[in-house]
């Protein structure tokens, strides 16, 4: 078996579902503190010092020997451990499992390395709980404020301060880290490739050029609660009728702009199979190639969402979660990603639909980003897929990645 193997069948089951096979790690439950724990024990079995900022990212150091005092220009990589709901086993945990596999690699090799290493796992990646993506990254970077993190509701209405609290953190400490810029040499993160790219030209892995802006919206259409039965047609204030018309329409405004769109997660009041709705809240996933396409789509989509509105006198409120403006990843660092893995062969260059801590952190520290190739191109799905030796190709060069930066630095 191994290093990765063995490492990857240690948290196969962690906030698994029985009934849909999808994973449940959202921050701050059960799962991620477990996994938290995980990773401590990780860190512990490599004599590897852990630390937790005061964001919640978890940091696991392998310093060179005889150093003193705090890590600077670090070799750091990792992701992220939490999921989307019913989410795959591989988007986040494959960068993490792929980190200390990679220090394994390396010491088996014999590789002392010259400058610090971290594995670290950033909290909250996917925003499944509280709904902005990136949180531990966005307030490391400070791109999050602190009193808007901690005031974020989940669905039983409890805050992130709260869910912090619970878990034994002090909330209070959020904030941005002003050691990130002379701790952080590089970032690189290795994830699953989402998207299918790498199987139609036959690679195991790539390395990215950039990151596709994207956000999220909260559209709020408010109609009037009636009798499902009794009410004339022609009486009727019915926001869902506004709602579904407004997921028809982007899904034909992203199409015109070669973009994408997608009404991904729902809140209906009163919610009840005899009753009218008298509110439907929807959440917009919107990306595009660039930040002006992208801009024009979100405006068309709200355009065609007040027409659909007006026709039944509904009520609708837009407001921007989150946006995040494109990110080019700076060419050094990809580029020493393809020489140090050269003699893997060409090395596909790919951009990415989804986004991801290092797209946070690119505003800070130099970043990279390396795939792994998914043959389905499923992803946040059960049926998320990545072959057991693509993995192992994965984390062999994320360990030679590693050994180019610290050993050969």
């Amino acid at each position: 078996m191994t290093a990765f193997d063995s490492l990857w069948s240690s948290i196969i089951d962690v906030g698994k579902h029985a009934t849909t096979g999808g994973y449940r790690r959202f921050a701050w439950s059960d799962a991620d503190l477990t996994l938290r724990e995980w990773f401590r024990g990780c860190a512990a079995e490599r004599g590897m010092d852990v630390e937790e900022d005061r964001n919640g990212n978890l940091w696991a150091w392998w310093l060179p020997e005889g150093w003193t005092g705090e890590p600077t220009g670090a070799f750091v990589t990792g992701s992220h451990l939490d999921s989307v709901p019913d989410g795959g086993a591989f988007d986040g945990p494959l960068g993490v499992v792929s980190a200390f596999a990679a220090v394994d690699i390396l010491r088996e090799r014999g590789v002392v390395p010259t400058v610090p290493v971290a594995i670290t796992a950033f909290s909250d990646e996917e925003g499944a709980r509280f709904g902005v993506a990136c949180v531990g990254s966005q307030l490391t970077t400070g791109a999050l404020a602190p009193g808007r993190a901690l005031g974020l509701r989940d669905r039983d209405g409890i805050t992130l301060a709260e869910a912090m609290t619970r878990a034994g953190r002090v909330p209070e400490h959020v904030g941005a880290d002003p050691t990130l810029v002379r701790r952080v040499g590089v970032y690189v993160e290795l994830h699953v490739e989402q998207g299918r790219a790498l199987d139609l030209v036959d690679a195991p892995i790539a390395v990215a050029s950039s990151i596709w802006p994207h956000g999220r919206w909260q559209f709020t259409f408010t109609g009037e609660a009636n009798h499902a039965g009794a009410t004339r047609l022609v009486d009727r204030h019915d926001p869902m009728l506004a709602y579904a018309s407004s997921v028809h329409s982007a899904r034909s405004c992203a199409a015109n702009l070669g973009a994408v769109a997608t009404f991904g997660k729902l809140e209906v009041l009163p919610n009840g199979a005899n009753a009218i709705p008298s509110k439907i809240t929807a959440w917009l996933d919107a990306r595009a190639a660039d930040e002006e396409t992208l801009t024009k789509l979100v405006a068309e989509i709200e355009a065609e969402a007040r027409r659909h509105s007006s026709v039944d006198d509904i009520g609708l409120d837009v407001f921007a979660e989150s946006i995040t403006p494109i990110v080019e990843f700076p060419s050094e660092p990809r580029e020493r990603l393809r020489r140090a893995l050269a003699h893997l062969g060409g090395i596909p260059i790919l951009p990415t639909q989804a986004g991801h801590d290092a797209g946070i952190l690119a505003e800070k520290v130099p970043t990279a980003m390396m795939f792994v190739r998914n043959p389905t191109g499923v992803s946040h799905s059960p049926y998320e897929f990545a072959e057991a030796d693509d993995c192992n190709i994965g984390a062999q060069a994320l360990a030679d990645v590693m050994a180019d930066w610290t050993a050969g630095a």
